[in-house]
C-alpha cells in the first residue's frame, strides 16, 4: 500500500513537469504559472531585460564577491522561523552574486512563497506573487549544462535553485527549494546553494492548503533574508 501511494505521488510530479515543460512555463526566474517546475511566466520585453541584465552581470559580481564563495544567508519566514542557506559561489557565481545583491537590497522582505507542492519544491521571490510578476530588472546567464556551464550541485533535497522561463538565460529573482529529491532537474536548473538548518521550516510550509494553481490559501511570506 505505501509503495502503490509513493508510486501515485511521484506520477502526479513528473505529470505536472511534463505538463509544465510542454508549455513552455519553466521554472521561471521570477514567474511560476501552473506545472510542476518553479516557473515564471513569459514577459512583452523579456529578450531586452535579458540583454540588460547580463549586461550588468560584472557590476553585481563586484558588489557580491566580498561574501566569499560560501555565504550564509538566513532566510525568515513570518509564522514558521528561519531557514539557513549556504551559498555556493564557486559552483554558480553569477547567480550568487545576483541572489546576495538583491538579500542586500532587502528585495525578498515583504515577498511570498507562491507556489507549494508537496513532494516537490516551494517557489517565491516574485514581486506580484503570482510568478508572473516584473523580476527585478535584471536577466542573468543560467548556470547549468544545457546551456553549457558545469554547475556540479545536484537538485536534491534541501537545495535552492533558481526559476526561469523557457529561455535559459531568463532567471531574475525567482528561486525555488526542493523538499525532496528532484534529481530530474540536474543540467536545467542553476542550483547554487543548500538548505543547512531550519528544513524542517521547509517542509512544514512544504505542507500548507494549497489551491488548483498550488497557490497557498494563506500567504506564507518571507520576512526577510540577511547574510548571517
Amino acid at each position: 500500500m505505501k509503495k502503490s501511494m509513493r508510486k501515485t505521488k511521484l506520477s502526479k510530479v513528473i505529470m505536472a513537469f511534463a505538463l509544465l515543460f510542454a508549455s513552455g512555463a519553466l521554472f521561471a526566474a521570477c514567474g511560476g504559472g501552473g506545472g510542476a517546475e518553479p516557473a515564471e511566466e513569459t514577459n512583452d520585453g523579456a529578450e531586452a531585460e535579458a540583454e540588460a541584465g547580463i549586461e550588468a552581470e560584472a557590476g553585481i559580481e563586484a558588489e557580491a564577491e566580498a561574501a566569499g564563495d560560501n555565504a550564509v544567508v538566513v532566510m525568515t519566514i513570518e509564522g514558521y522561523g528561519d531557514i539557513e542557506i549556504e551559498l555556493d559561489r564557486e559552483a554558480a557565481p553569477i547567480t550568487v552574486d545576483n541572489f546576495l545583491n538583491l538579500v542586500n537590497e532587502g528585495f525578498y522582505d515583504g515577498l511570498t512563497f507562491h507556489r507549494i507542492i508537496l513532494g516537490f519544491m516551494i517557489q517565491g521571490g516574485d514581486p506580484a506573487g503570482t510568478g508572473a510578476g516584473p523580476g527585478s530588472g535584471n536577466k542573468i546567464k543560467g548556470e547549468f549544462a544545457k546551456n553549457g556551464w558545469d554547475n556540479p550541485i545536484s537538485h536534491e533535497r534541501g537545495v535552492i535553485s533558481m526559476a526561469r522561463t523557457d529561455d535559459p538565460n531568463s532567471a531574475s529573482c525567482q528561486f525555488f527549494i526542493t523538499n525532496v529529491d528532484a534529481v530530474f532537474l540536474d543540467g536545467q536548473y542553476a542550483a547554487f546553494g543548500r538548505v543547512i538548518s531550519g528544513m524542517e521550516v521547509v517542509d512544514e510550509i512544504s505542507a500548507v492548503t494549497t489551491d488548483v494553481n498550488d497557490r497557498p490559501t494563506t500567504p506564507v511570506i518571507i520576512e526577510s533574508i540577511r547574510v548571517r
